[in-house]
């Protein structure tokens, strides 16, 4: 299986989905995902990353603060420079997450909802990798 060079971090406090996800990204050949359970230990991973991770997947309904909150922060900070938010909510509203984050001009390629469908993740990072090597 091929091994791709992205770094991913993935912010989910659900523990299964948190680990359903892992193994879905590393089902694709993504070996560097680093795992948070909340908003505040993924500022604090990314905080003392060496490089920026190339990817923040993170869930919009953390218990700590909102996943597009963290990704503000996070791409302010130059801690990434691209996410997508995971969510159960409905379309509606994520499409309004989606309009929200294009007028605060945050780096969100979309959203993947749960549960995951293997086909959309790969739609939504495949473009990465053709950037990254």
């Amino acid at each position: 299986m091929p091994s791709y060079p992205l770094h991913i971090l993935l912010v989910e406090d659900h523990p299964f989905q948190l680990l359903a996800t892992q193994y879905l990204l590393r089902s694709f050949g993504f070996a560097r995902v680093t795992p948070a359970d909340s908003a505040e230990q993924a500022i604090r991973l990314m905080s003392r990353a060496q490089v920026p991770f190339d990817i923040i997947l993170c869930d919009q309904c953390l218990p700590d603060l909102p996943g597009l909150e963290l990704i503000e922060i996070a791409s302010r900070r130059r801690f990434t420079t691209t996410a997508i938010l995971l969510s159960g909510l409905p379309v509606v509203e994520l499409a309004n997450l989606i309009a929200q984050a294009m007028e605060r001009g945050l780096p969100l390629l979309g959203y993947l909802s749960k549960p995951l469908n293997k086909d959309e993740l790969a739609r939504l990072i495949c473009p990465l990798l053709r950037l990254k090597m």
